[in-house]
């Protein structure tokens, strides 16, 4: 059986497919950024070619498609619906222009205190309405306790909207700003991302794969399948760099403190594992100004990659963050990082010959001998990657952290070993290790690395439990599961009951697993005291089935 693994990348979109003895095809097609479906049509294209389509069993695909579509600010309009009560004011948190407050409560066990103003609530229903709004976040602030009032608000807007995100079904966490952020944000790009669900499905169906499994990526460096993607297509979001992370699993032993790159055509992403383990933004990414409960692996980009832009202002040479288009070896007009390392004959790749002379024109024009330009080229973009990479270690040595498997305090993280990946990598292997003076490894099929990793990601899922043994309550908001619990009920039997609904969840995504990649990631019970007397338990537990590849890839 094959896995197919594509990750649509800002130049260049790879593919490859992944059989029991390993690789066996791979291709890379350039992204059209206006058609990334056509990308993706491309390569499978490419990929049937040279394999039997009657083998292919799962495809996993990573794109940047929702990504692009909050910077390039290409989303439709949103109504926000929020309740809070006494506390924080959500004004503080808005999001979009049609952002409504509706008075009401419920307290931080999910006993309501005050009800929802159905007068205010039809108000805000109606004015969205007048602005053209279809879809629509609500989002109340102890909703993980008790989902009613959200589900009141539903319930209220009802066939006025095409999408409702509401904030319990994206996390049981608390932190009610960020779930504003995180349901508004799967609301904007829930119907271009659903456009292009359909368009792939439809794809798969004309090329004979309409049988196949398909996953999406998700920023944590798993996936989810594309029924669940279509719901929560914010998790798609940062699933580029994801993929970079789990190639690297997928094609080294990684047991040390680490740096690792991923130097693309646009950008170069930066990913830092402690003791083999990467990091993780646990308490969520920030998607522009807005602190959202997305979990991500932590991984910085900047703009140096193949294709940036040699530019030379006031004598000095500059390289990136613009890509002005492909290099000249690939006919481009404008010299960049690819044509200088073509210069010193680091790498061989397009038409040489046309580099060169283009290169060497370029250089004449500026007043630079061709090996000056090459070399300082070279080197400034050895020395942004440097600084980037030392001021992301300081960030991180300054405060706890998250790897993919635990939380780590009190420790310093000082990188030992430097894996690089990406079409560059082999052409600049030296001059990193030049600069850094670490030991410095490029794996075998590098220059597709990132899509072995997607295609040997594994699906990840995680949900929180609470109980509470005084009202005789147990809930997993994600789930929209509740049901009675006698009041004897222990943390031991919540983790039980926590693991059980994981996997079961996991079954009904269709994906099977024996539990050997389940957690649990946190769990505490606190005693409730009335006066003297305890008249209960307080509990919550956190599981999760942690990030990680099928299997290593040699």
């Amino acid at each position: 059986m094959l896995l197919l693994g594509i990750d649509v990348g800002g130049t260049h979109t790879d593919a490859v497919a992944i059989g029991p003895d390993g690789l066996e095809a791979q291709v890379k097609v350039a992204t059209e950024h206006d058609n990334l479906l056509s990308s993706i049509r491309n390569s499978l294209g490419e990929i049937l070619r040279h394999t039997d389509p009657s083998r292919i069993r799962q495809l996993n695909l990573s794109t940047t498609l929702s990504t692009n579509s909050i910077v390039e600010g290409n989303y439709e309009d949103v109504g926000v619906i929020v309740s809070a009560g006494p506390g924080l004011d959500p004004h503080s948190f808005m999001t979009c222009k049609d952002f409504h407050v509706i008075p009401g409560s419920l307290d931080h066990r999910g006993s309501e205190t005050k009800r929802l103003d159905n007068l205010s609530l039809e108000e805000a229903i109606a004015s969205c309405r007048k602005s053209g709004i279809k879809v629509y976040a609500a989002v109340t602030k102890f909703s993980p306790r008790n989902p009613a009032h959200e589900k009141s608000i539903e319930l209220a807007i009802g066939d006025n909207a095409d999408f409702i995100t509401l904030g319990h079904q994206l996390t049981g966490r608390l932190n009610f700003p960020r779930r504003i952020s995180t349901a508004f944000y799967n609301c904007a790009v829930w119907r271009v991302f659903n456009k292009f669900a359909d368009a792939i499905a439809d794809t798969l169906d004309e090329m004979g794969l309409g049988q196949i499994k398909v996953n999406i990526l998700k920023a944590d460096g798993g996936t989810m399948p594309l029924d669940l993607s279509r719901k929560v297509p914010v998790q798609s979001i940062f699933s580029g760099p994801a993929a970079s992370v789990m190639g690297i699993i997928a094609l080294c032993n990684i047991t040390h403190d680490s740096i690792i790159y991923d130097i693309g055509g646009t950008t170069t992403d930066i990913a830092i594992f402690a003791g083999g383990s990467p990091l993780i933004e646990q308490e969520g990414i920030h998607i522009g100004s807005h602190p959202t409960l997305v979990r991500a692996l932590k991984v910085h980009s900047i703009g140096i990659g193949g294709d940036s832009a040699i530019s030379i202002f006031e004598g000095d040479i500059r390289v990136g963050p613009n890509r002005l288009g492909p290099s000249i070896a690939f006919g481009g007009k404008i010299p960049t990082l690819t044509d200088a390392l073509i210069w010193k004959d680091s790498c061989d790749c397009g038409n040489t010959e046309r580099s060169k002379s283009g290169f060497s024109a370029f250089a004449a024009k500026h007043g630079f001998e061709a090996d000056e330009l090459a070399e300082k080229a070279i080197g400034c973009a050895v020395d942004k990657i440097h600084s980037s990479t030392r001021s992301l270690v300081e960030e991180i040595n300054q405060q706890p952290v998250y790897t993919i498997h635990e939380l780590l305090e009190n420790i310093k993280i000082i990188p030992r070993k430097i894996y690089i990946m990406g079409g560059p990598a082999q052409a600049m292997k030296m001059d990193i290790f030049r600069k850094f003076r670490l030991s410095t490894e490029v794996p075998q099929n590098y220059d597709v690395a990132n899509a072995i990793g997607a295609a040997l990601t594994r699906t990840t899922t995680e949900l929180e439990l609470f109980a509470d043994t005084e009202r005789g309550l147990m809930f997993i908001p994600s789930l929209g599961h509740r049901e009675n619990i006698p009041r004897n009920y222990k943390i031991e039997d919540a983790e039980r009951d926590a693991m059980n609904h994981l996997l079961a969840h996991l079954g009904e995504m269709h994906v099977a697993s024996d539990g050997s990649n389940a957690q649990i990631t946190s769990s505490s019970s606190f005693n409730m005291v009335n006066g003297a007397t305890t008249v209960g338990r307080n509990i919550r537990v956190k599981c999760q089935i942690k990030p990680g590849v099928d299997r290593t890839y040699s």
